[in-house]
């Protein structure tokens, strides 16, 4: 009987793994999590690829390893984005695809995302759960494996596909429009995996492009790549103003998000980008049915039901976005925290996509990012994700919170639990819950056109948190 890997239990989340390495991620957890793909799929052709991480090389051999222990035929892609595992296997027709990738989590850490075949998502219901328990229990994994009666082990091969993905994302967007915005664009690859892709895009474009932090590095010598951190937009912020660009973008880590500057070098904020997104979808589409997270959604909605669509929340994560997608048959979906989803993309999200999307909207209205924007900052203004480490279980802080926003602000107008808490008032709504990927509580605020407002809500629910951990700490 083979002992099972307990120390890699904390590393599965609610729809993949994020550890720390090797603590909890590490060869021996990556090369039975190979095997335990295998035997729950029962995938025959799998696609593996990994970011920029130090420990992501290492960790992806372990798993090509694990699925040909298994008879798996492999296809190594080597350095890539996530959202090109969704393409192999939405596209090239792989019966499963494995990342390692941890994004934005800290040097530290790296992780695991899987799909299936057509780029589903493999989550705790269809199949993640099994995998947990054959990784992380007594598993006799060799009877399993003399039970195939395998004549060889499956092999594993390199393979590019850099160059196809391209064409199929460029396939999905109007050059000339591109070219008709008249575009000079800072790329701030923030030297992750995205230089990769953009660097060969940048031949492909009809657009003057600045690539910054271009060369993929490990060692993280700008920070590590999360725009959504306000202390890691400035480079980017900066070089938009210095090669007086219309556009800037930047990625994370594994590029499956893309962040917007305007010509202004300000910032913007996924919340008004899924409106922005939202609109264009629509204009295309009308009727269309539009999915959004529950945690800012009064601009989305508003936006969507004046252009005559359907706008549908959904619990915030990818499995859980793609999944309501499919149900409603959705052409886009989006999330505040940038990750934006695509019916023409097997219903996955990507980083680079978007990119190319807005470019060509810009070009169609003939507007600049700010314009197209409009005032929906101004209606709506937003905290941004403000993150909280607590030492206690969420539920004890909700208690609290909404025992002092019911003092200062009386009943709420509406009040849910798909995710986490969201509280909603006549001037502001909330929503507070914790993270999918990392151990932080997360909290959004949105307001009716009072920014002051915004930072009295956070005061109040940063003293609420604050004094709760205090008192479970005492």
């Amino acid at each position: 009987m083979s002992n099972g890997l307990t120390y890699a239990l904390s590393a599965f989340k609610a729809y993949d793994i994020r550890g720390r390495v090797p603590q909890e991620l590490d060869e021996k957890v990556a090369e039975r999590l190979g095997m335990a793909f295998a035997k729950v799929t029962g995938a025959k052709k799998v696609a593996v690829g990994y970011d920029i991480r130090l420990s992501s090389p290492s960790l992806a051999e372990a798993i090509c390893c694990g699925l040909n222990t298994f008879g798996v035929e492999v296809a190594n892609i080597g350095l890539c984005g996530t959202e090109e595992i969704y393409y192999a296997c939405g596209a090239l027709g792989f019966d499963g695809g494995i990342m390692v990738t941890a994004s934005h989590n800290p040097k530290e850490y790296n992780g695991i995302k899987m799909v299936l075949g057509g780029a589903r998502p493999l989550c705790q219901d269809n199949g993640l759960a099994e995998i947990r328990r054959l990784v992380t229990q007594d598993w006799n994994f060799t009877e399993d494996i003399k039970s195939l009666n395998l004549a060889a082990p499956g092999q594993t091969v390199k393979e590019e596909i850099h160059d196809r993905f391209i064409k199929f994302v460029l396939n999905l967007v109007d050059l000339e429009a591109i070219k008709k915005a008249n575009l000079t664009v800072v790329a701030d690859c923030g030297n992750g995996g995205a230089g990769v892709i953009v660097k060969r895009l940048a031949e492909k474009l009809p657009i003057k492009l600045h690539i910054v932090n271009g060369e993929p590095d490990g060692h993280f010598p700008n920070g590590i790549p999360n725009p959504l951190l306000p202390e890691n937009r400035q480079n980017t912020a900066k070089a938009v103003i210095k090669y007086k660009a219309n556009l800037g973008a930047a990625w994370d880590g594994d590029f499956d998000r893309c962040f917007f500057f305007d010509e202004k070098g300000q910032f913007i904020e996924g919340y008004y980008l899924v409106g922005l997104f939202a609109s264009r979808f629509l204009h295309k589409n009308s009727g269309a049915t539009i999915i959004h997270d529950p945690r800012l959604y009064w601009n989305t909605r508003e936006i969507v039901l004046q252009a005559k669509g359907q706008p549908v929340m959904s619990k915030t994560g990818h499995a859980f976005i793609k999944q309501a997608m499919r149900q409603y048959d959705s052409v886009y979906g989006g999330e505040m925290s940038a990750h934006q989803y695509f019916k023409d993309f097997f219903y996955c999200d990507g980083g680079i996509l978007p990119w190319l999307m807005l470019m060509e909207y810009m070009g169609q209205r003939g507007q600049t990012l700010s314009q197209l924007i409009g005032n929906m900052m101004e209606r709506y203004p937003v905290s941004g994700e403000i993150n909280f480490c607590i030492n206690c279980q969420p539920e004890t802080i909700f208690v609290e919170l909404k025992k002092r926003l019911t003092a200062d602000y009386g009943t709420t107008l509406a009040e849910d639990h798909l995710d986490g808490l969201s509280l909603e008032y006549a001037k502001f709504r909330l929503n507070l819950r914790a993270s999918n990927t990392e151990p932080l509580l997360r909290l959004n605020i949105e307001t009716r056109a009072d920014k002051a407002l915004v930072d009295t809500i956070s005061q109040l629910v940063s003293n609420a948190v604050a004094e709760v951990c205090a008192k479970h700490k005492a």
